[in-house]
């Protein structure tokens, strides 16, 4: 290739077995290994910013959480339109229950990519840790609607609701749960006192 030395097209294959000896250590589970192969990955080009998330996540796999936010701050550096890095960014301040910051990642993480499903879930999880419950509902309905078919987002507004003092749309989405995830409306009309849905 034109303007391509030979060593710079050794590191480039170096790079891609780096990457794909990471990947097959990950799915058997091998984190220490996976974490070798994206520091050596980034050895060859140091401002590769999916080397730098490789080792973000096998860091957060081995829960060195601190560690591994300060490596996707720098993705985020190398790379600040990459909306993956934003969520995985507020995902680890919310675990580290920084919630504040965790809610303005996520809403970057939205603002890159509005279908964001996870972003949007994790916005809302932050808000009702700090007991702002009317700002989890709109994240929460756009994620309702991105995942119709997943419990979660429903589950989590359910709850929002029925603590916001609106039974009658808790006991809705109960109802409409039930038609394709039983036992978790089972388990939110627990939760709330409200009717149980009907049996089948």
């Amino acid at each position: 290739m034109p303007g391509w030395s030979l060593a710079g097209m050794a590191s480039a294959l170096k790079r891609r077995l780096y990457f794909e000896l990471a990947r097959w250590s990950k799915a058997f589970g091998q984190h220490d290994t996976s974490l070798k192969y994206y520091e050596l990955a980034l050895v060859e080009q140091p401002d590769d910013p999916k080397a730098v998330a490789g080792i973000g996540f096998e860091l957060a796999q081995s829960g060195r959480k601190r560690e591994a936010l300060a490596q996707f701050e720098r993705v985020i550096e190398l790379d600040p339109g990459w909306a993956e890095a934003h969520f995985d960014r507020g995902f680890l301040l919310q675990e580290l229950n920084d919630h504040d910051a965790a809610i303005a990642a996520f809403k970057t993480a939205v603002a890159l990519n509005p279908d964001h499903d996870r972003a949007l879930y994790g916005l809302a999880l932050s808000l009702i840790s700090l007991k702002r419950l009317d700002d989890a509902v709109p994240p929460l309905e756009r994620n309702t609607r991105l995942q119709p078919m997943s419990p979660y987002g429903w589950y989590q507004l359910g709850r929002v609701q029925f603590n916001r003092g609106k039974p009658d749309k808790a006991q809705a989405i109960i109802d409409h749960v039930a038609k394709f995830e039983r036992k978790v409306a089972l388990q939110l009309a627990r939760e709330t006192g409200l009717r149980p849905p009907p049996d089948l």
